[in-house]
């Protein structure tokens, strides 16, 4: 079984958005490619989904701005502009997105007191999402992810998909991907690679 992971391709993270990743709209064609392709069984998607107020925005920290590293819950965190709030057009995946084709969405990140990178638990370890689970129940034996951020919720979903679900093989698509920093996405590239990810292009996907 083969499935495809969609990493938070919402209008927040694209250029109009609150929390814009450089050029993340040009990620959305390449997954409606890889969507229609016909190489997948199964396709899920991620879905950052916090609550107003989230404890990971700057505006819950009087005199934080964003990108500025604080505090939650007693550990380090990068203050984000509030995005993707619950309800809201920011929250929503992109309008062009192939979304009737998408089985399964996982929404995350909805603890108010910690922030949940990954697709698969949060940034605690402590918290499951269920997709892990989900993709075992399915038989998923390959997985290919792409999507918003390559430096942040991107590697940390390859990162936990590695160690989640053991005998998967994981692929991380690069040109489906955007990151925030070039210098983060150097580095996350390479930790991907070196616990086991395949970092692959579209192409390879299809082939």
């Amino acid at each position: 079984m083969k499935a495809l992971l969609l990493i938070d391709i919402q209008n927040g993270f694209c250029p109009g958005g609150n929390l814009p990743v450089p050029d993340g709209n040009q990620v959305v064609p390449v997954a409606n490619t890889l969507i229609d392709s016909g190489q997948y069984d199964l396709i899920v998607a991620s879905q950052d989904w916090h609550p107003a107020g989230h404890g990971s925005f700057a505006s819950a920290h009087p005199g934080k701005k964003p990108f500025e590293m604080g505090t939650l819950s007693g550990k380090p965190q990068m203050m984000w502009p509030d995005h993707c709030v619950q309800g809201t057009a920011d929250a929503e995946l992109h309008p062009d997105l192939h979304v009737g084709d998408i089985d399964f969405i996982q929404q995350k990140g909805q603890n108010p007191s910690v922030d949940s990178y990954s697709a698969f638990r949060d940034n605690d370890q402590a918290a499951l999402t269920g997709l892990a689970a989900y993709l075992r129940d399915k038989g998923v034996t390959e997985l290919d992810l792409c999507g918003l951020a390559t430096d942040y919720c991107v590697k940390f979903s390859a990162l936990d998909a590695v160690d989640m679900l053991p005998g998967v093989n994981v692929r991380f698509i690069e040109d489906a991907s955007r990151g925030i920093d070039p210098v983060g996405v150097k580095t996350a590239i390479d930790e991907m690679r070196t616990r086991g990810v395949t970092v692959i292009d579209s192409k390879d996907a299809l082939a």
